[in-house]
């Protein structure tokens, strides 16, 4: 039996995730997520009836002129990795000659891994500005038992890999919002650092910001530099929401002040969306029950889905 169950436990791990509503940026992208998805989900469906995970290792679309597509994967080479956290890096891909992977706010794209064999994909949202030429920028969690973890851990300088996309995204326009907060738990970060930075950058939006950054502890906040940075601006205030740190003392002052311990609960989003300066958009970006918990203490704030987006 117990080895029925790790058989099965192995195909469940191979098995394609579906993508989420918010995954799919609804301007009718040809393959759309979804279509990618069900082709993908018939193979594996078809690899594990015939028990045969070769099967999950057809032929697929690839090339080599560093151009990214949505339906096929393109190669690109890892210029540099670096550790931000004990299980958290940063890997800069290089890009040919100043070209920029022209990706739309928050979008995401797809990497292809092969453990043991076994094909792998996730989904990751590139932090490097959207203008940002001759490289990329991806912030990758690790962990101890993910399959996808164990190739990424592997990877040095000079590596090829392959990525997929763009998919997804968060349609913004400057000045659109009177003022957006955003909920991000830890890598969650990510889709909001490109829509920050262009905030940032462009003279003439004044859209206020109020990101909340939710960690474990004041060592895992990851960008640290980047977010003092951005706090800098008039319009951007950054909290933090650190689950298991006891008591504020320990952090340096200039934390202080912006940093609530435990977690983020009912009041505490009752207590922001308060002291937001216009009726805020909402982006939450985090695992799936850090989003369900947002969604349900925004509502009680008196925010409704309309004004949510879920990256």
């Amino acid at each position: 039996l117990q080895a029925m169950s790790d058989n099965e436990q192995d195909w469940l791990a191979l098995k394609p995730q579906e993508p989420s509503p918010s995954q799919c940026c609804g301007s009718g992208c040809k393959p759309c997520i979804y279509d990618v998805y069900e082709k993908e989900l018939a193979q594996w469906e078809r690899a594990k009836a015939m028990q045969d995970k070769s099967l999950l290792m057809g032929k697929k679309e690839q090339s080599n002129n560093s151009e990214l597509k949505p339906d096929t994967f393109t190669a690109f080479s890892v210029s540099s990795v670096e550790q931000l956290t004990e299980d958290t890096y940063q890997y800069k891909f290089e890009l040919p000659g100043n070209s920029s992977l022209r990706l739309s706010l928050g979008q995401h794209i797809v990497l292809r891994g092969v453990v043991n064999g076994l094909e792998v994909q996730r989904a990751y949202t590139p932090i490097s500005p959207r203008n940002a030429e001759g490289y990329f920028e991806v912030l990758i969690k690790c962990y101890e038992a993910g399959l996808m973890s164990q190739y990424i851990k592997t990877w040095k300088r000079g590596d090829v890999v392959f990525w997929r996309g763009p998919f997804g995204g968060f349609p913004y326009q400057p000045n659109k919002h009177g003022e957006l907060l955003m909920l991000a738990s830890g890598t969650g970060l990510a889709p909001m650092i490109p829509i920050l930075q262009s905030i940032t950058d462009d003279e003439e939006d004044e859209t206020f910001v109020t990101l909340v950054g939710c960690f474990p502890t004041f060592d895992k906040i990851y960008l640290k530099p980047l977010l003092q940075d951005l706090a800098r601006y008039w319009n951007i205030r950054i909290y933090y929401v650190l689950s298991q740190e006891t008591s504020l003392e320990n952090l340096p002052w200039s934390y202080q002040e912006n940093t609530y311990t435990g977690r983020l609960n009912e009041d505490l989003m009752k207590t922001i969306v308060n002291s937001c300066r216009r009726k805020p958009f909402v982006l939450i970006c985090g695992s799936s029950a850090f989003n369900e918990d947002m969604s349900r203490y925004l509502k009680a704030a008196g925010i409704e889905e309309d004004s949510c987006f879920v990256f």
